[in-house]
């Protein structure tokens, strides 16, 4: 029997391999957390402290996690001798984060670890075909963001009667 295969096999394949792509690099992120002393959600926010101009409100409101949540990990941070904290000289309201020598040394290992794994996994790649992924990526996923916004669900507002 010689079963013809369908457009569909190529797209499913596709779609496989792109999940299983995003599980191997959830895996690998969850992996250079862990090989650093770190969870992924402390990794995130000590990246973002590193970043000039951190304000836990605004990485809570990027993340849609809640503050409480971001003061947790922010706690976490402090007791592992990562960040540091001190009063903002602009605004004695606010507090600022700095990584500390413990927190630099931290987020350097895993940069290093990073840039061996995208060395030795990406180098075989030609430029030309890593520049096809990229293009190709982008476009799938500028593509999903789109189609997510159209199936989004919509609120009604549902009048109150005069009754």
């Amino acid at each position: 029997m010689n079963a013809t295969k369908s457009p569909d096999d190529g797209v499913r394949r596709a779609i496989a391999g792109l999940q299983k792509l995003a599980d191997l690099l959830a895996e690998r992120r969850a992996q250079l957390a862990r090989e650093a002393g770190l969870t992924e959600q402390q990794w995130r926010l000590l990246e973002e402290i590193a970043a000039p101009g951190f304000l836990p409100s605004l990485f809570a409101r990027r993340r849609e996690v809640t503050p409480a949540a971001v003061s947790k990990v922010l706690r976490q941070l402090l007791d592992k001798d990562l960040v540091a904290v001190s009063i903002s000289e602009r605004d004695a309201r606010q507090r600022e984060y700095t990584p500390t020598a413990r927190g630099r040394k931290a987020l350097a290992r895993i940069e290093a670890a990073r840039r061996d794994a995208v060395q030795t996994i990406w180098s075989a790649l030609s430029p030309r075909d890593t520049t096809k992924f990229a293009e190709l990526a982008e476009e799938l996923a500028e593509r999903l963001e789109r189609y997510a916004r159209t199936r989004r669900p919509r609120t009604r507002v549902i009048a109150a009667s005069s009754a």
